[in-house]
């Protein structure tokens, strides 16, 4: 295949400028305020699905069965069709669920100097999204940020032999690449590492990058990790390895290796160079887990369009609906009830699903609305979906994907994840100018959203696709505010509906939804890749 051209950089200085300029722009209204009535009905739907009553919807479980009943009760009172299997609203996704018994679980590091006993989950937790190897001893070696990407020139992996070793990588990426590169770089490092003959992989976060604090990170550890039955999806499909360690532990990991982790997490953070290099001793480990079947479903509906020709067409409305079910106490609190994560994000598809449907103009194009399972243990559902399709894979055009939407400062302006990337960009523009949201770009794009929500599955299919998010800049009390959330409650009990919400913002963002699929399924032509997209190569 014939590689496209890079696009020149933007460096994140430059992204920074060019978002507050275009928060600032006078030409820019602002949005229009939502009734009494879509707030309600926006909420109201969000307290349906994210009640205790549902326990966190876990992937598979009664809870999600309770919670997709009142989804597709919502869609059959809105006339929406079923596009599942078999004339139904659902579409089977079979996993398998591999339950980790941490604390019966070891890890030792075998240093010249003695070893060393770390304790599971608290110094280091085993998690994967494929089967793990119930027992490893073999040396270790540090790659850098993990990361091949022969585009940019760039390979972690090229000086170092990773064959028959547990290969340790470091959050971040070099600024000279673009953060959709890295992004999808990362999503391939455990096919890659085991392609190479690499036995397992263990992941550090420096301090600075840290997004969810280590003890919360313990407590999730206790939650299952879910992969796809059908083998052939698996990422890796031989046992592998996967695991995080501290990055108090980290310390411990380098010494004696002629680095310090205090040298190597200064350069991640600043995104320089970081060298690669093999690491004195072993890991020695056990890893305790039992798998049973899972059955699973995703929840697909239709809006039909009115054109004879285009109707044939459909643009992907998506939204996860799972969360973490019941886990860890925190708080006293068990239940991740998952509000903004991603109860919202539902809530918007199905108001979508009512103003399209209620309006007298119809779209020239079908509209699929899938809000799918297992997002959070892998994105498994869309990946089912987006490969296994329940209308011809060739007539699915594009995906806009809503996943943790957060409403918790004023909608100024949005940022959908790869709008650089396609066609679709100009629409997100042209609408976003239009309701006096300017587009921003992602500002903080090391953080790998991009390959983090289901988009990603319809990407990965060649489909072009934006996810969309509020949009903000780094220096601003918006960054603050975001920055608290995601450190303080994303993926614990506190996602639930007690929590402060600006439920107006919510709604204008639902509003942005509506129009942008418009446009998009009135569109004379369909979207596409941009000539310079790294993603092209997808298409079929």
């Amino acid at each position: 295949m014939t590689r496209a051209p890079l696009r020149p950089l933007i460096r994140a200085s430059s992204l920074i400028a060019l978002s507050v300029a275009a928060l600032n722009t006078p030409a820019f209204a602002q949005p229009k305020e939502p009734s009494t009535a879509q707030v309600d009905a926006w909420w109201g739907h969000v307290e349906a699905i994210a009640n205790d009553g549902n326990d966190g919807r876990f992937a598979g479980s009664p809870a999600f069965d309770r919670a997709g009943d009142y989804v597709v009760g919502q869609l059959k009172k809105l006339g929406v069709k079923p596009a599942g299997a078999n004339g139904s609203y659902f579409q089977p996704v079979e996993l398998v669920e591999q339950r980790f018994d941490q604390s019966a679980s070891t890890a030792v590091l075998k240093r010249p100097s003695g070893d060393v006993v770390l304790s599971v989950p608290q110094d280091l937790y085993y998690r994967g999204s494929s089967p793990m190897p119930p027992s490893i001893d073999a040396p270790l070696v540090f790659a850098g940020y993990g990361l091949s990407i022969p585009e940019a020139g760039y390979d972690d992996f090229k000086d170092i032999d990773v064959k028959g070793k547990i290969v340790v990588v470091l959050s971040g990426g070099p600024s000279t690449i673009s953060g959709a590169l890295k992004s999808d770089a990362r999503s391939e490092r455990g096919r890659l590492l085991a392609a190479r003959g690499a036995l397992g992989m263990i992941a550090i976060s420096t301090p600075k990058q840290t997004e969810i604090k280590w003890e919360r990170q313990v407590g999730i550890s206790s939650q299952p990790s879910m992969y796809l039955a059908e083998a052939a999806m698996r990422d890796v499909s031989v046992p592998f390895l996967s695991a995080n360690l501290s990055s108090e532990k980290a310390v411990t990991l380098f010494d004696g290796s002629g680095h310090s982790f205090a040298e190597l997490s200064a350069l991640a953070d600043a995104s320089k160079p970081v060298p690669v290099f093999d690491l004195p001793g072993r890991l020695a480990a056990t890893v305790v887990a039992a798998s049973k079947p899972v059955h699973g479903k995703n929840i697909v509906a239709v809006l039909l369009g009115r054109d004879a020709r285009l109707k044939s067409d459909y643009l992907v409305l998506s939204a996860h609906l799972d969360g973490y079910g019941i886990g860890a106490p925190i708080k006293g609190d068990t239940i991740y009830n998952g509000a903004f994560d991603n109860a919202i994000g539902v809530a918007s598809l199905l108001e979508a699903a009512k103003s399209l449907s209620a309006n007298k103009v119809k779209l020239k194009r079908s509209v699929l609305f899938a809000i799918v399972t297992a997002e959070e243990k892998g994105l498994l559902g869309s990946r089912y979906f987006a490969s296994h399709p329940t209308v011809p894979a060739k007539s699915i055009i594009a995906n806009i994907n809503l996943d943790m939407p957060l409403p918790i400062f004023k909608l100024t302006s949005i940022t959908p994840i790869g709008y650089e990337e396609s066609t679709m960009g100009d629409d997100a523009k042209a609408v976003g100018a239009a309701m006096g949201l300017p587009v921003v770009p992602d500002p903080k794009p090391d953080r790998n959203v991009f390959i983090r929500s289901d988009q990603y599955s319809f990407i990965k299919q060649g489909i072009p696709a934006l996810f969309l998010k509020y949009g903000f800049a780094v220096g601003t009390p918006e960054e603050k505010i975001e920055a608290d959330w995601r450190a303080n409650i994303y993926h614990s009990p506190q996602d639930d509906l007690n929590q402060p919400v600006m439920k107006a913002e919510g709604v204008k963002l639902t509003d942005y939804l509506i129009a942008l699929t418009r446009r998009i399924a009135d569109a004379p032509d369909r979207p596409h890749w941009n000539a310079d997209s790294y993603f092209k190569r997808f298409a079929k």
